[in-house]
């Protein structure tokens, strides 16, 4: 927890420089109102708001994004005493407030069970002491009903998780009656897109993603198989055909390309880069920059959770290696020398990736990306 408290604390330092490079697309008029319980997008359909604490808010905040209906997800706190608390007296354990998230969701795309379960595949339930790496009340797992038929579901959801034998302790996740929520400092919001490296090392250390593997592994393969949107990677052979002699020396053998002598380095058409091997979305033509390197770069992944990082300790140095998480291919390196807003450099070899122009995402499966590139009124 110490070790956390520190990053937030340089993250805190660092938020000013973080939110100017973030002004031009970061702090741009809301399409959502909130008043009072209710939300209501400037579109008139209606919105709903559930509450729910589990652990550090930047894993629940960017976890709950991915949720298709979800429209937005707020990191702050709730359940204490003290009105607009900062996050150092939260963070104390003195006010009795939680780390929390709200979830703003269409109720015709998806349901509050559905959330619920969400939640549930998340956190350790059973943990009343906190949740993975970090400690104390403010840390620990709750449901903030907002009204008496969330209060029922939660309830009997928790029940039913309870006795289905998937964990060997009693659940300890508490559900509450909502009183009051306050956003969390501006540098807290989406923490995961703004610093993606420190998020990552975070959560990788954290313990919180091993846990759900081993408790919800299996049971999340075979729901990903189902709708066959599995990314995985081929046997030996079929890569052996698969692949050009560079793009196996490169995922499989950790080469590297030459300089300017690759596809990609100079690409600027708009799209999106995938993994050779099995297809998982990487990174965005958004955050493509000329790193003058010769190999192309990027400011930070489209999705974090495509991405391993570990150290790299080769040819007598240490570095951070950039590897896809389903197939494990090898991607590149990161560096600590980018542009704004994230100031890293994700410098790639082409022959791991494969683009995917924006005309062309729909027919092949990648659809839900074409709202990056949709034009701003």
């Amino acid at each position: 927890m110490n070790e956390r408290r520190g990053e937030k604390k340089m993250a805190k330092l660092l938020s000013f420089l973080v939110v100017a490079a973030l002004a031009m697309f970061g702090c741009q008029k809301s399409d959502i109102l909130i008043d009072g319980g209710s939300m209501m997008a400037n579109d008139g359909k209606n919105l709903k708001i559930t509450t729910f604490a589990g652990g550090c808010f930047w894993c629940t905040e960017a976890d709950f994004e991915k949720v298709p209906g979800v429209v937005k997800v707020i990191s702050g706190y709730t359940g204490g005493q003290k009105e607009n608390p900062t996050y150092e007296e939260v963070s104390s354990g003195k006010t009795g407030h939680l780390e929390a998230i709200q979830v703003f969701y269409d109720p015709s795309k998806v349901t509050y069970e559905s959330l619920l379960d969400v939640f549930w595949r998340h956190i350790d339930p059973t943990d009343p002491g906190g949740q993975f790496a970090d400690r104390g009340g403010q840390y620990r797992s709750a449901i903030f009903y907002h009204d008496e038929e969330q209060k029922q579901l939660a309830e009997k959801s928790k029940e039913a998780l309870g006795q289905s034998g998937k964990f060997n302790k009693p659940m300890a996740t508490e559900i509450l009656k909502f009183t009051k929520f306050y956003n969390a400092e501006e540098y807290h919001q989406d923490y995961y897109k703004k610093n993606p490296f420190r998020y990552q090392y975070y959560r990788s250390g954290s313990g919180r993603d091993q846990f759900i593997d081993q408790v919800w592994g299996k049971e999340k393969k075979s729901e990903e198989e189902g709708k066959g949107g599995t990314y995985t990677k081929p046997d030996e052979a079929t890569l052996r055909k698969k692949l050009n002699p560079m793009q196996y020396e490169v995922t499989q053998q950790e080469g590297t390309e030459p300089p300017f002598q690759n596809e990609y380095w100079n690409n600027q058409r708009e799209g999106i880069y995938v993994d050779i091997v099995s297809g998982e979305p990487l990174f965005g033509s958004k955050d493509k920059f000329d790193s003058g390197t010769g190999w192309p770069s990027f400011t930070k992944p489209l999705d974090p959770g495509n991405i391993v990082e570990r150290k790299d300790r080769h040819l007598f140095m240490v570095r951070t290696e950039v590897r896809s998480n389903h197939s494990d291919s090898h991607l590149g390196h990161v560096f600590p020398d980018g542009p704004p807003p994230t100031g890293l450099r994700y410098c790639m070899n082409s022959a791991s990736l494969r683009f995917i122009p924006k005309e062309d995402l729909a027919k092949e499966g990648y659809g839900e990306y074409l709202q990056l590139f949709a034009s701003k009124k």
